[in-house]
Formats: structure tokens, sequence, C-alpha cells
């Protein structure tokens, strides 16, 4: 099943990246959030290739939530997909966007796949653990290697969201953390950067749903990190009918790589962007 989540977000990623930095028509959704005519056809391609391979899988796709069509039953086994996360960053032009495709089971992300289009890469989870890869530019995966996070050094990296990084809730956070960097990074890239062991940590204290989770959760547990609401348990999903909520909304969380180490355990290394294509 990865592998078939794999061939379609690379799919996706192809088609999305013959948008990027073009004349791409973008709305406001009723929560105010940005959509664009790529994150459509993205999903549209993403769902009509998963009914195609495997269609006894319900399947909850951000788009369609937004236009209404929710799956009446999920059942233990469901696909999550989000077709750009971080849909303002490819609108204005920067590269930390990504196609998010992931398998939930149980109420935890099993398998995920995220791409990152513009910066050519492509990050897998599953039972066989994470894994980093190179994507080219005729659309073709090489160069796939294990990843793995870090021991938490002295002075953690700490990735936050570009639209929250000044939030009262997380500057009391960065306080209570002596950190070496604070670097803002759009989408479901900040688990996969804790994951490939070049930061430490992601405070979010705002909303998220689960679309926009589930593929980087999987990656950052395959590589041996957590993702833990404010109580300490782990981010869960398949969250409807609750009082006073948005149906798959998220809790506020914590993504962590490595526990601490010694105090001399390893280097804080900056996170830089990876040249966009």
């Amino acid at each position: 099943m990865l592998a078939i989540f794999t061939e379609i977000a690379l799919e996706a990623s192809s088609l999305i990246l013959q948008a990027f930095g073009g004349d791409c028509r973008t709305r406001e959704k009723a929560d105010a959030s940005p959509v664009t005519d790529a994150d459509v056809a993205a999903e549209r391609l993403i769902a009509a290739r998963l009914r195609e391979r495997l269609p006894s899988l319900p399947l909850v796709a951000e788009e369609a939530i937004s236009d209404g069509h929710v799956p009446a039953a999920l059942g233990r086994r469901f696909v999550l997909v989000d077709p750009i996360d971080g849909t303002r960053e490819f609108v204005g032009g920067i590269g930390d966007f990504t196609v998010n495709i992931a398998l939930v089971e149980g109420g935890r992300p099993r398998l995920g796949v995220v791409v990152a289009p513009a910066y050519g890469e492509i990050f897998t989870a599953s039972p066989a653990g994470a894994f980093k890869g190179i994507v080219e530019a005729d659309g073709t995966l090489a160069r796939l290697h294990p990843i793995r996070v870090r021991p938490r050094p002295k002075f953690p990296v700490v990735l936050v969201s570009r639209s929250r990084a000044t939030t009262p809730d997380v500057t009391a956070f960065l306080a209570r953390h002596l950190s070496a960097e604070v670097v803002p990074v759009g989408s479901s890239l900040k688990f996969c950067r804790i994951a490939e062991g070049m930061a430490d940590l992601y405070p979010c204290f705002g909303r998220t749903m689960e679309w926009d989770t589930a593929a980087g959760q999987a990656v950052l547990e395959a590589a041996g990190g957590s993702v833990l609401d404010l109580q300490d348990a782990p981010l869960v999903y398949d969250k409807r009918d609750r009082a006073h909520e948005a149906d798959f909304a998220n809790a506020y969380f914590v993504a962590s790589g490595g526990p601490a180490g010694s105090s001399d355990a390893g280097e804080s290394h900056s996170v830089e962007a990876s040249p966009a294509r």
C-alpha cells in the first residue's frame, strides 16, 4: 500500500509543480483559509487514483470535507489526504508546501507519504521505518535512505509555523526551552525536518486538522519521534461528534525528536530550505 501512496503522491506533485509560481486562481474558504485551483486538481487526481487502486478504503480529503462531502462511516481503516499543505506558502512562491497521504488504522497513522514538490524531497513511513528520498526532475524517485531523529541537544532547534511564530503560547513555550535557533517552516515539513535529525521540537498551539498532520506524524513516529497533546497523549484520529469542536480538528500538540542527550550531545544544525527547483 505504501508503494501505491508513493506513486500517487509523486503524480500529484508533478501536477502541482506545473502551477507553482504561475497564475493559479485562489479563493477563500468559509474558514478564511485559501484554496487554489491546484489544490482542487491535485485532490481530484489523488482521489481518483485511490478509488482505482484501493476502492474499499474510505477517504477523508481536505477540499471534499470543505465542500461538505463527509463519509458517513470510516471504520477501522481510512485514508487522509491533504493535496497541498501550506497553501499560503504555495501562493506566496515559498517552497514549504507538501502533498500528504496517510493510512489511519485504529485511530493512529500507520503509513504516510509526504512530498515536498518544490524541493524534490519525499518522506515515507511504514512499520519498516522512516525514509527520505530524492524526487528527480522527471518525477521519478531516487536515493531512498533511512532517517532517524537525533538526541535532543542542549540547545534544541525549534520549528514554528510562520503564521503563529509570535503568538503568546509559542512565546511562552520558547521561554521554557533554551533554543539555539527558532526557524519558521511551513506545512508538514516541520515533522519531516525533525524526523531527519535537522531539528528537535515543533510546538503547535493553533488550529490544525487531521489531514494536516497524519502523514507527517507517521513519518516522525517511524523515525523515533513523538507527537503528543498537552496531556502527553499521542495525537489520535477520526475525532468526530464532539461537543463544541469541529470534526477532525486536532488538539494542540508538541512534536519532538529524540530525548535529551548529554550536555555535549552533538551540535545544533540550522534548518535550511532546500533549493527550490
